[in-house]
């Protein structure tokens, strides 16, 4: 298994998805009953196919992931080849990036000391999926990169100054 294998809630939500599969597999419904309980390491060997499937279409989407921590926002856009990264440290202790005060406090201090901006880039030479999956178990989440784009004028600006 490359990834990891879908929640309980997560299979329930792609039922009519994973009934295709079991399809596409010749697998009929009453087939799936008598495999779960007479063969259930050959339903889990199903299930963990079908999830590798769905992640793997699913991170092929993937454009931009981010993690807001109360002091550090950290954002990441992937094109095919390579991933470009922006991080805003704070080293204010009081503030909490977390909340909508703490997200007022970093727009009227953007440019004090007490705000730090990171970037990086990497060229992607293992699978650009595992990268973006790899990132999500740390805590990232998909996003639409609204936040990315705003980070990355702001140090430009920052820059240009």
């Amino acid at each position: 298994m490359k990834y990891t294998r879908l929640t309980k809630e997560q299979l329930e939500e792609l039922h009519y998805d994973f009934a295709r599969f079991l399809a596409s597999q010749q697998i009929t419904f009453d087939e799936w009953e008598t495999i779960k309980r007479e063969k259930p390491h050959i339903a889990e060997e199903e299930i963990d196919i079908f999830s590798d499937l769905v992640w793997e279409k699913s991170l092929e989407k993937v454009e931009f992931l981010e993690r807001i921590d109360s002091d550090s926002i950290n954002c990441f856009s992937f094109q095919e080849n390579d991933a470009q990264m922006i991080s805003v440290l704070v080293s204010d202790k009081i503030v909490d990036l977390t909340t909508p005060n703490g997200f007022q406090w970093l727009e009227k201090n953007i440019h004090s000391d007490k705000v730090q901006f990171y970037t990086g880039k990497k060229k992607l030479v293992e699978d650009r999926k595992l990268e973006i999956f790899n990132l999500i178990c740390q805590g990232l989440q998909v996003s639409d990169g609204k936040l990315f784009k705003s980070l990355l004028e702001i140090k430009n600006q920052i820059e240009n100054k």
